[in-house]
């Protein structure tokens, strides 16, 4: 019969093989090289240090250029009989500043995020840095003007924050070169309209009619060429509901006399021609949608949550260009006007909410002020979170005063 294996331990001068051992030394030793961590290249130590120095220099100088947030809300209604609406307080009646300012820094978290990216793609990272540590090729820039293709339109929340389009410096030739902007839409031609159906009992001719309302008040109110050189938006107050007699009362005294409380950029995108001129087109990426309104039947709520983008280059010439990123939320009341009061033809406006990204934090000057690289230095002291202007995936700030800090523009 033959002898079963032995069930007790090997003796221990049944050892393994010597060229074993060695192969399993050798094999051990170069997972150990492969996995252990490398010193970075010479040049991204460069790309480092200089960022850190970017960085550094931001700190010691002040925030600046950055994000103000404001909110014109309605006030609560008092019983009235059914028929009537109140119209929208341009602040809130208890006593605190319903538009709010927060002023954010661009360059400490742009030079962070950098730093990031130079691990993943040392030479696309070299090549944003202008006068350049990388190949001198420039990317798109030193190939002339890029034409990357447009994105589809936005129907629903995104996911999270754009990627940009390119790499590369604003100019004047190329104005939104390494912004998502460069992708977005251009105009009016960027606020689509939803299909109108009936919501909530109000018809879907009326809802039709007030999508169209809506999108030309934003057209008139962040887009028409004379109100953003400070003009009077005489097309958007034509366009709310004289019956909101407060309302428009406080938007053209905010637009006589702008106050800290009063300030017309909560509704009106206005700059300084004497301070910056606008460079190119506007860029616009948004979305409106239609839902019932609380309450009975026969009454609506169109929100319009868009993003505007506009380059600006110092007045008078000059090739230093940066950008302003406007965010705007429009909430309208739309109502069945068999039941209803209102005026055909006009809009009733609940809300305008919003943010203003690069500007200098300034309160009651009636116009957004884009800070420059060279502004900072003078700019307010940064405060409050670190926030993307362009993503849309987040809602607006909250209401908390100060000047925070924007990751870019």
């Amino acid at each position: 019969m033959a002898e079963q294996p032995s069930e007790e331990p090997r003796p221990e001068s049944s050892a393994l093989p010597d060229d074993v051992w060695e192969k399993f030394v050798q094999d051990s030793e170069r997972d150990i090289r492969t996995s252990a961590p490398k010193e970075p290249s010479a040049r991204a130590r460069m790309v480092t240090e200089r960022l850190r120095a970017m960085d550094e220099a931001q700190a010691r100088t002040g925030g600046g250029g950055g994000r103000r947030r404001g909110r014109k809300k309605a006030a609560a209604p008092p019983a009235r009989p059914e028929g009537w609406r109140t119209g929208p307080a341009w602040q809130e009646r208890n006593g605190r500043a319903a538009r709010r300012r927060r002023g954010w820094s661009v360059v400490g978290v742009l030079a962070a995020a950098t730093l990031a990216v130079v691990a993943v793609n040392p030479s696309a990272a070299l090549s944003w840095l202008p006068g350049g540590l990388g190949d001198g090729s420039g990317g798109a820039d030193a190939a002339g003007p890029a034409s990357p293709a447009p994105l589809a339109p936005e129907t629903a929340r995104p996911s999270g924050a754009p990627s940009a389009a390119s790499a590369g410096t604003p100019t004047r030739e190329r104005p939104f070169a390494g912004s998502p902007a460069a992708r977005w839409e251009s105009g009016a031609d960027g606020v689509r309209l939803p299909e109108a159906k009936a919501v909530n009992g109000v018809p879907a001719g009326r809802i039709e009619e007030a999508l169209r309302r809506t999108k030309e008040f934003l057209v008139a109110s962040n887009l028409d060429p004379g109100v953003l050189k400070g003009g009077e938006p005489k097309k958007a107050l034509a366009l709310v509901d004289p019956l909101a007699e407060e309302y428009l009362s406080d938007l053209r005294a905010a637009l006589r006399e702008p106050t800290e409380e009063n300030d017309p950029v909560w509704t009106f995108t206005r700059f300084d021609p004497e301070e910056v001129d606008l460079v190119g087109d506007v860029r616009v990426r948004g979305r409106m949608t239609v839902k019932p309104g609380r309450g009975a039947a026969g009454k609506a709520v169109i929100k319009a949550d868009y993003t505007f983008v506009y380059a600006v280059a110092r007045a008078g010439g000059g090739d230093e260009v940066t950008r302003a990123v406007v965010r705007r939320v429009v909430e309208v009341d739309v109502a069945d006007l068999t039941r209803y009061q209102g005026t055909e033809g006009h809009l009733w406006i609940l809300a305008v909410d919003g943010e203003i990204s690069n500007d200098d934090c300034r309160d009651g000057d009636g116009v957004i002020r884009p800070q420059f690289p060279a502004d900072l230095r003078t700019g307010p002291e940064p405060t409050g979170e670190a926030r993307d202007p362009y993503d849309r995936s987040k809602q607006v700030a909250g209401a908390d005063e100060g000047c925070g800090v924007v990751t870019r523009t």
